[in-house]
């Protein structure tokens, strides 16, 4: 959406999937060491430096101690600290905590883009994503009054707004009581040919065949749904963030795409910046000195991986999870205002300090414990919860996917600024003006812009 130009490469509605397919393969040829089951939790640091990683290794139990010159973040977004969401289980904003804890900056965290379309029955499917591509190939969204109400909303555009007006859109006519009986809206492709709904979407015909939808013969159901962040570690051209060794790549890392990301950009995003991070990280390692490990910090974060779980009363983190979920799924999500955010500020700094003291798990086994994966997650996703409720709250304006209703309008006055925030005694958060070394000339058209 909100593009004039066709100017995305793709296959089909699988472009991700192919390219994963492909780097795995290459990943195999170039004999790549992997290793699973490895939860990272935290990277240590040596005289402002990065030197490494600590670990836990869900299949012995143990806890891993990496040494690194360089380290590369390709940890993805954070998408499952909302209900709903098209993120995977893994998606918890651990890269977002761990840069954060060793002291790289982060910027424009309040900056989540919601997908308009996601899933919404079966209620085991909420949130799965229903791709963009649908709407691209002519795909029309419709209200449960039959009304293609993108007409009020974006009349030049339509369904091809960009994906912050139509989020917006579908989320209003739900919330007026124009959606479906499963709190939808209907998007079809039913007036398209046969023959091209299976050529050209052909995972999305395998998606909904799967539960006993026909998409060549019957709408889609659909709503909005938490898909990607915008923000991030800050970055140079290279990857390289604020801290020494430490470089990021994708979603983890934040500016590339400014307040509103466009369709197909996030894939590019990977293989740019994964190529130019890995490489400016392999040069730094070469060049670096001698390995060293902070042992202080080392037995610090040993003892709280130990100490995650240990009480016997307390806090669940799978019911933290869900209440968290819930949270910013209703106070930081689409729509936003003061009062909410607030709210939600106060409530993760609440659970926050209830998870430093300890959460309650039943399993106390060190090998494949899930709950103590869990216990890891959660204080990864309540810190970055809080970034994103903190610089929402700070932000008093609308731009991009940031929306609030007590400032509906852009600021560009005041605002016309990124949020950047680092770690000190608490979470420090300041503007920093937005560059603006080109500007299109005003009425300038699209072919008119000199992209060298």
């Amino acid at each position: 959406g909100k593009q004039t130009y066709v100017r995305t490469c793709y296959a089909g509605d699988r472009t991700g999937h192919e390219m994963m397919v492909t780097l795995v393969e290459e990943c195999r040829k170039l004999g790549v060491q992997v290793m699973d089951e490895i939860f990272v939790y935290r990277l240590l640091t040596y005289d402002g430096s990065v030197s490494g990683a600590v670990a836990y290794d869900i299949k012995s139990g143990d806890i891993k101690v990496f040494k690194s010159r360089a380290v590369v973040l390709a940890t993805g977004g954070a998408g499952r600290i909302f209900q709903i969401t098209t993120n995977a289980q893994s998606d918890t904003g651990d890269g977002f905590a761990m840069g954060y804890e060793c002291g790289a900056e982060l910027v424009d965290m309040e900056m989540v883009q919601f997908h308009p379309t996601g899933m919404v029955s079966p209620e085991s499917c909420r949130g799965v994503l229903v791709t963009e591509a649908v709407r691209g190939e002519g795909g029309f969204l419709y209200n449960a009054k039959g009304e293609r109400f993108m007409r009020r909303y974006s009349p030049r555009m339509l369904e091809l707004a960009g994906r912050d007006e139509v989020a917006r859109s579908i989320a209003t006519e739900i919330l007026e009581g124009r959606g479906t009986p499963s709190g939808g809206v209907y998007l079809s492709v039913t007036h398209l040919p046969k023959h091209i709904v299976e050529q050209r979407l052909p995972s999305m015909l395998e998606q909904f065949e799967k539960v006993g939808i026909d998409i060549r013969e019957e709408p889609m159901q659909v709503a909005p749904t938490a898909h990607h962040f915008m923000g991030g570690l800050k970055i140079d051209r290279d990857g390289a963030t604020s801290v020494k060794g430490l470089f990021a790549a994708g979603e983890v890392a934040g500016g590339v795409h400014g307040g509103n990301r466009l369709g197909g950009n996030a894939l590019a995003d990977t293989q740019v910046f994964g190529a130019r991070a890995g490489r400016s990280a392999a040069e730094l390692a070469k060049s670096h000195g001698r390995l060293e490990i902070d042992r202080r910090q080392l037995e610090t974060h040993v003892q709280k991986i130990s100490k995650l779980g240990e009480r016997r009363e307390g806090e669940n983190p799978i019911t933290l999870r869900n209440k968290l979920r819930r949270l910013m799924w209703e106070k930081v999500g689409i729509f936003r205002n003061g009062r909410d955010l607030a709210e939600a500020v106060e409530t993760i700094a609440v659970w926050r300090r209830e998870a430093d003291r300890g959460l309650s798990t039943v399993n106390k086994s060190s090998r494949f414990n899930r709950e103590l994966v869990e216990a890891m997650e959660i204080e990864n996703m309540l810190l970055t919860s809080e970034m994103v409720a903190r610089c929402a709250l700070m932000r008093e304006e609308s731009r991009g996917a940031h929306f609030r209703r007590d400032f509906p309008k852009a600021d560009d006055v005041n605002w016309f600024a990124n949020l950047v925030l680092k770690r000190g005694d608490r979470m420090i958060i300041w503007k920093t003006p937005v560059s603006t070394t080109w500007m299109p000339r005003t009425g300038m058209k699209f072919n008119e812009v000199n992209w060298t």
